[in-house]
């Protein structure tokens, strides 16, 4: 009897319905708090993304109010055909390569230095990142000033050394001096990331690696380096982003001069849009600076999902 009612039993809780644990809602309280400021976010977004892809296919006419007249692939055919925006984008990529590229070898090797620095690292430090407070139009003025022909120092200096040209008048030194103001007031935040990379590495690692007398240069390939790449890479993705569409520092200067040197994609799509009032080849120009931009964040997202899924 015992056996016929335990079976029964088991059959009345397998036939019974399960309880069902209560669902979660979807959108709980922070994410209700939260959706006004986000509606309003992806509003300022999406209306003028919309707008500038809609001004790309059309002719913006200005007098009497602002009106579109639908001109289909004509501004994307001239962008793909302008000899001109052609050679902006290889000098925005040269100007690119050289500014990111300076300010990561001095970056890297001033927070080495620094970090070898037992005493007046701070003061040390806070001298070194005040170019980095300064506003980019102060700091082409000061460049300007420093090197103008009549009484700038820098120029005082070069004339010292032999060279009697105008810094800014000539395309091969103003394309330089302006690499230089750029490199000169964003090497402090790469020297800045990198150092804060660097004391997340052990102590004990590297008094490992001296006690077994490793050379410093092996010390830096295969411990060093290797600690603190992913914070190479972000410092490197913050940097990338910004010289794509640097603008203050060129204008302020050059005005995208001489000849066109400095003239970058960013300068010529002020041009464009505020002094042409082209606003639809300016739409153009906008969307593949943020194709351009979009490529290269994702190429560094993806190297940083890669290195965190094979360590």
């Amino acid at each position: 009897m015992t056996h016929a009612a335990d079976y029964s039993s088991a059959i009345d809780r397998s036939t019974r319905p399960k309880a069902t644990a209560p669902r979660e809602p979807r959108l709980g309280f922070e994410g209700k708090m939260m959706s006004p400021g986000l509606l309003l976010l992806a509003a300022l977004s999406i209306v003028p993304f919309l707008a500038l892809v809609a001004m790309s296919f059309s002719h913006v006419r200005l007098l009497g109010g602002v009106r579109l007249d639908l001109v289909g692939v004509t501004n994307w055919v001239r962008f793909f055909t302008d000899a001109d925006m052609w050679m902006s984008w290889l000098r925005t990529i040269i100007y690119f390569v050289l500014t990111v590229g300076l300010e990561m070898a001095l970056g890297v090797g001033i927070a080495l230095c620094l970090f070898r620095v037992l005493r007046g690292r701070n003061i040390m430090l806070s001298l070194l990142l005040l170019p980095m407070f300064a506003a980019p139009s102060i700091v082409g003025l000061l460049g300007r000033y420093l090197t103008d022909s009549t009484f700038g120092l820098y120029a005082w200096v070069l004339r010292s050394l032999g060279y009697t040209g105008d810094v800014l008048g000539s395309p091969v030194s103003a394309f330089a001096a302006v690499v230089l103001m750029d490199v000169w007031e964003w090497t402090p935040l790469i020297a800045l990331i990198t150092l804060a990379g660097l004391s997340s590495v052990p102590q004990s690692v590297r008094e490992a690696a001296a006690v077994d007398g490793a050379p410093g240069w092996m010390t830096l390939r295969y411990i060093i380096f290797p600690a603190i790449s992913n914070v190479l890479l972000v410092a490197l993705l913050i940097r990338s982003m910004d010289a794509i569409r640097y603008f203050d520092i060129i204008w302020v200067t050059t005005n995208g001069g001489p000849a066109d040197a400095t003239k970058i994609v960013p300068v010529r799509l002020y041009e464009t849009a505020f002094r042409f009032f082209d606003l639809g080849y300016a739409a153009a120009i906008g969307l593949a600076m943020l194709a351009f931009s979009i490529f290269i964040a994702r190429t560094f997202v993806r190297l940083l999902d890669v290195r965190g899924l094979t360590r």
